[in-house]
């Protein structure tokens, strides 16, 4: 996981340093960074976020209305980002702050020289969005939060505590490389430990409720919430239904 500080410094680095042509020619110019964050305008997460960023970057020196000029944009419908980054992208940013790995990728397919932060991205090798790890190249770097191979570990602490858990339901995107790939690295795991495995594929609140309320008739259940676009629209309602159920539930 990435940690706040690194994350803020790497957005005021890439605005200080990455523009150094027309830094150079205008020295005086006020920056431009484009934010693009898979929130719903008005949710308190996504809002506190906005506001630790405003708070290190002044910190680093960049000033929201005196040296610097952010421009905020939110969505969190997969079409979104693809409707709303032409708006960031006709704004003119320094660079652009991805609040996912989705998001990153639509911006990279978007534009090969603006500048690109994200936040956290799943595989961003795999994806396209750097060359390495060590070297990511391009235009695109950031921090990757979570290795598919680690989702597995979801199961094993599922069934550490709780030993009688011999079911797990995992609630994901089936659209996103997310979804897709953590579902195998769980069902994987869940094997060597003689849990099955039933996906409840949706990031339709009706559905969720559904496939819990389903999962639910049966005994010795868990919930395992894979670390899509779904973790975070619809972790209040997750977090609701796991305690009504009272079940075992791990993001």
């Amino acid at each position: 996981m990435m940690k706040r500080r690194q994350f803020i410094t790497l957005v005021g680095g890439a605005a200080a340093t990455w523009p150094l042509a027309a830094r150079g020619q205008q020295p005086e110019r006020k920056r431009r960074i484009g934010v693009l964050l898979s929130y719903a305008e008005g949710d308190p997460e996504g809002q506190a976020l906005i506001v630790q960023l405003r708070q290190d970057l002044q910190e680093l020196g960049w000033i929201e209305g005196r040296n610097v000029t952010i421009d905020y944009r939110f969505g969190t419908a997969a079409a979104e980002p693809r409707r709303r980054y032409p708006e960031l992208i006709a704004l003119g940013p320094d660079v652009v702050v991805a609040g996912s790995g989705g998001i990153a990728r639509t911006f990279r397919q978007a534009s090969g020289t603006v500048p690109i932060v994200f936040a956290f991205a799943l595989d961003p090798v795999g994806r396209g969005l750097v060359e390495s790890l060590a070297r990511p190249g391009g235009n695109a770097t950031g921090f990757s939060n979570v290795e598919y191979s680690e989702s597995g570990k979801l199961v094993e602490l599922l069934k550490q505590v709780a030993p009688r858990v011999t079911q797990a339901a995992v609630i994901r995107d089936p659209t996103t490389p997310g979804g897709i790939g953590t579902l195998g690295a769980i069902q994987g795991a869940a094997a060597s430990l003689g849990v099955g495995v039933r996906p409840i594929n949706s990031d339709d609140a009706g559905a969720i409720e559904r496939g819990v309320a389903g999962f639910a008739s049966r005994p010795n259940g868990g919930l395992v919430v894979a670390p899509t676009g779904v973790s975070v629209d619809q972790r209040e309602l997750i977090t609701k239904l796991a305690g009504a159920q009272r079940a075992w539930s791990l993001e």
